[in-house]
């Protein structure tokens, strides 16, 4: 389905202009939400036993196989124009996430793994050789939800203060190009609604916030180590905020889902280049504690 061409008609028959749609549609995005329940199609599992390439070892890492957190079945999730995600076949998520957790200061990327299953592939239901890997399965099915960068707020008066200067300008800009920004909002909301509930896991979206200001931070650290750029110390922070935003349109969240009891998040992100060459070993992860 046509989702982008479904808001900009529905905006359209709201009487908003065509560039004020554009400048609008150029910060929304649609994450895919994987939910269990018995309502909806079914896309995918979490937990139980993998279907692996019958030629294919269970993938391993730097302390041995994997553990598998879930699986989706491409084909059936909802199309979004611009995700990159594969049109069919089969995406395998397989993480250590207490050690890819310590291993996060240390870049190591040794605890994780995003396996691709191409469609017509002869597979095969896999089994660990721990059987502490396998974990209760449930099926999950998919809805979207429309998401927008964090600087985004429901009412800049109100949280502005929560925003660095080069947000809020952001934002005013915004503001001053996107007279219906409200309705156009409301809209997105209406269409895919926020969460209600309890969520197994989200596919696509904007990376989060911190995960996106540790990339700008280790991209400026190594410029200024290959000498490229010189940052003042009393200038690094606004640096930081946009080179941030310069990134939000490189990187996509691939995945982010709760593991451990909801202990630990999970995230898996990647470059938008790289995830529609399907080049999905340049995926990282990182790893979080809920709050």
């Amino acid at each position: 389905m046509d989702y982008q061409g479904q808001f900009r008609g529905a905006a359209l028959a709201l009487g908003v202009p065509d560039d004020e749609i554009s400048g609008f549609g150029k910060y929304l995005r649609l994450s895919i939400r994987l939910s269990g329940g018995s309502g909806g199609v079914l896309v995918g599992q979490f937990g139980g036993l993998p279907r692996l390439p019958v030629d294919e070892d269970w993938p391993s890492g730097r302390a041995g196989q994997l553990p598998f957190i879930f699986s989706v079945d491409c084909a059936a999730l909802p199309r979004v124009d611009g995700s990159g995600l594969p049109a069919d076949g089969a995406l395998l998520f397989f993480l250590d996430h207490e050690n890819d957790y310590l291993a996060g200061g240390t870049g190591d990327q040794g605890y994780a793994r995003v396996v691709y299953v191409p469609a017509g592939t002869d597979t095969a239901v896999a089994e660990p050789l721990n059987p502490e890997f396998i974990g209760q399965q449930w099926d999950v099915s998919a809805s979207l939800l429309a998401e927008f960068p964090d600087w985004f707020a429901t009412n800049h008066d109100e949280d502005e203060d929560d925003l660095s200067p080069f947000q809020q300008q952001l934002a005013r800009d915004l503001e001053r190009d996107v007279p219906h920004l409200d309705d156009l909002r409301a809209l997105a909301h209406d269409l895919w609604p926020p969460d209600e509930g309890l969520a197994s896991a989200y596919l696509g979206g904007y990376v989060d916030d911190e995960v996106i200001t540790s990339i700008a931070e280790q991209t400026l650290a190594g410029r200024e180590k290959a000498g490229e750029i010189a940052i003042p110390v009393a200038k690094w922070y606004s640096h930081v905020e946009e080179e941030k935003h310069r990134l939000t349109s490189e990187w996509v969240s691939l995945a982010r889902f709760p593991v451990d009891d909801e202990f630990y998040y999970g995230s898996f992100v990647i470059r938008h280049e790289d995830l529609a060459s399907g080049r999905l070993d340049k995926a990282y992860s990182v790893i979080e504690l809920s709050e």
